[in-house]
């Protein structure tokens, strides 16, 4: 096992009766990266999530944490885990002061060091100035940000955060992505499953795209995009589409697929070749009407259609 390597997953698998949800998943996360997991909703990441944390049970497979194999239950591992759950966990009649040292607590944190590291923490996330109030009168993004608080002020090695920017204001979310960045340059390793792209973008270090229980593929950023990097898309929204025929743009040069889902059009082309008015030319032959045309190049948005055919949020 490499030295880098904090934590190693090997051919995991989950079922829920006869029903497979994670189906032979492998990985590693290496110390101080952010490993996002990238997926739709039910593709597997929260499941996996579920397993790392103790929460859940697997049927098959092993974990390792620095190299020593892990049981079922993780309890040597939980220890140097900080979660952040996909669901809010903070009790919103104590103060947010209170919240964060109720759960460094449960990891051994006591006396004077108790008090210093949750206020740490609530200075971490900018929610000092309210450690007095309650969660209750708590806008959704402060709400995420003590639950981050009350998930690092242990100061774990490896904070599991899952889809912890769901339901918030711009503002929140970015506040906590530059947050997770600063902890990852403080030297802390993340996991972090999300369904939004633009967040990967931004911090991730390296990337895991899951569906249907699955890993498609893994790697930065660079390197998923290297693939499509010769590729463009165009997006044609028309109207009057009835009579025509795709096969016919496969005879431009260039074209490599198109498809015609209700009014759009979508035509994936080698990006080096300048076809766009020949597509034009065949639609203007059928007596198409074009509203609307826009080109994507490559992203990540483009590498995870081309990888299970539909959009992250279909």
């Amino acid at each position: 096992m490499k030295t880098n390597t904090l934590l190693k997953v090997e051919n995991l698998e989950k079922s829920y009766k006869s029903n497979k949800v994670i189906k032979g998943v492998s990985f590693e996360v290496n110390t101080q990266e952010i490993l996002c997991f990238l997926g739709p909703n039910g593709a597997g990441k929260s499941t996996i999530i579920n397993i790392l944390t103790a929460a859940l049970g697997y049927d098959n497979g092993k974990i390792y944490y620095n190299g020593q194999k892990i049981g079922q239950k993780n309890l040597g591992f939980k220890q140097y885990l900080g979660i952040v759950p996909q669901e809010l966990a903070i009790y919103e009649d104590i103060s947010a002061e209170k919240n964060v040292q109720f759960f460094a607590s449960l990891y051994g944190l006591k006396g004077k060091d108790l008090i210093l590291k949750s206020r740490d923490a609530l200075e971490f996330v900018g929610l000092l100035d309210r450690k007095d109030d309650k969660p209750k009168v708590f806008s959704g993004g402060m709400k995420r940000r003590l639950n981050i608080a009350c998930a690092i002020a242990h100061q774990p090695d490896l904070l599991i955060m899952d889809e912890p920017t769901v339901g918030i204001d711009p503002q929140s979310r970015s506040h906590i992505l530059t947050s997770i960045k600063k902890l990852r340059d403080l030297g802390m390793t993340i996991i972090y499953t999300t369904h939004y792209m633009e967040e990967v973008e931004e911090i991730s270090t390296r990337i895991v795209i899951m569906d249907d229980g699955r890993i498609i593929t893994s790697g930065t950023k660079e390197k998923l995009k290297q693939g499509i990097q010769n590729e463009k898309q165009f997006i044609i929204e028309i109207q009057n589409h009835k009579a025509l025929d795709l096969d016919d743009f496969y005879k431009i040069e260039g074209v490599k697929e198109v498809s015609l889902t209700d009014n759009i059009l979508k035509l994936t082309t080698l990006s080096n070749i300048d076809n766009l008015d020949r597509i034009i030319s065949a639609l203007s032959h059928y007596s198409v009407k074009i509203n609307n045309i826009s080109c994507k190049t490559a992203s990540l948005e483009t590498v995870f259609l081309k990888l299970t055919g539909r959009s992250l949020r279909d």
